[in-house]
């Protein structure tokens, strides 16, 4: 059983681990790293967020009177995938539930996550299925974290990130209890700018719930950076670990519950309900140079 999937086009290869379905490296012609690689202040590369988003209250879902434990960005980034088909180019993985996944979340799903390369571009389509007679309540996200500073750049702060649109904000934080603060705070941009810093993230993660963009570039003055599109996802966090090297540029359909909700699933804002025998798609796209 292989523990790593190898693609590349050429112009950009990658490695994907079965376990979380999760892209382990990201490298250019010159075999230079793009992707965090899971270093001691967090051991992750780029999880998949299924069946949540961020965290509940308590770490606990509620569906009506029933309770389950549920821990941050739910159970699939732990979860093997089977590995439905590899090519040269792309492979496609896959996530059943079962009597695991249902201790958690009393539902039916399929989750597959494909990874596709074309030329200096990776394309991750997350698609998520409901085979059950009732609707289906999820969310899900994406969380690459690429490095920073990036191959060949200079020091951090010469780091932005623009944006497709200008983003007027409001910045959402999380609190002590990893939950969305009730208050707004300003989204410290100029223009489509957003200069990097490591304090920015020192109280938290910063989360737009209405970005204006589907588009933006990471990059520092004289490199050739990177390019993140997005489709179906409508939320974006951006997080690093101060004194690490890596910054997440997040996709996602969903976040954590708001400090003020007490409700449950059916009721938990940024949910995709998803009918019987439905299926709906959300991608990702980065792009070098």
């Amino acid at each position: 059983m292989t523990d790593r999937v190898t693609l590349s086009s050429g112009q950009l290869s990658i490695a994907v681990k079965p376990q979380g379905a999760e892209l382990a490296s990201l490298r250019d012609a010159a075999g230079r790293e793009f992707l965090w690689q899971a270093g001691p202040e967090w051991p992750r590369h780029a999880p998949v967020l299924f069946p949540i988003v961020g965290r509940l209250r308590d770490d606990t879902l509620r569906v009506g009177h029933e309770v389950y434990p549920m821990g941050q960005h739910g159970f699939a980034r732990d979860s093997r995938f089977e590995l439905l088909e590899q090519g040269a180019e792309s492979c496609r993985f896959l996530l059943v539930d079962n009597a695991t996944t249902h201790a958690a979340y009393p539902f039916a799903f399929r989750l597959e996550v494909a990874y596709a390369l074309h030329g200096a571009s990776l394309t991750v389509t997350h698609t998520v299925h409901n085979p059950g007679e009732g609707t289906l309540p999820f969310s899900i996200g994406a969380h690459p974290a690429f490095r920073w500073p990036l191959p060949g750049a200079g020091g951090k702060n010469a780091h932005r990130i623009e944006f497709e649109q200008a983003e007027s904000g409001p910045a959402w934080r999380l609190d002590e209890n990893g939950l969305i603060d009730a208050t707004p705070h300003p989204l410290p941009v100029h223009g489509r700018n957003l200069g990097l810093r490591e304090d920015l993230f020192r109280p938290s993660a910063i989360i737009l719930l209405n970005p204006a963009s589907r588009r933006l570039r990471y990059a520092a003055p004289g490199t050739p950076g990177l390019e993140v599109t997005w489709q179906g996802f409508s939320q974006l966090g951006l997080w690093m670990k101060p004194g690490a090297e890596f910054l997440c540029i997040e996709p996602w359909a969903g976040h954590a519950d708001p400090a003020q909700f007490w409700g449950d699933i059916w009721a938990k804002p940024g949910m995709e309900m998803l009918g019987a025998g439905e299926s709906r798609r959300f991608m990702w796209r980065v792009s070098l140079g």
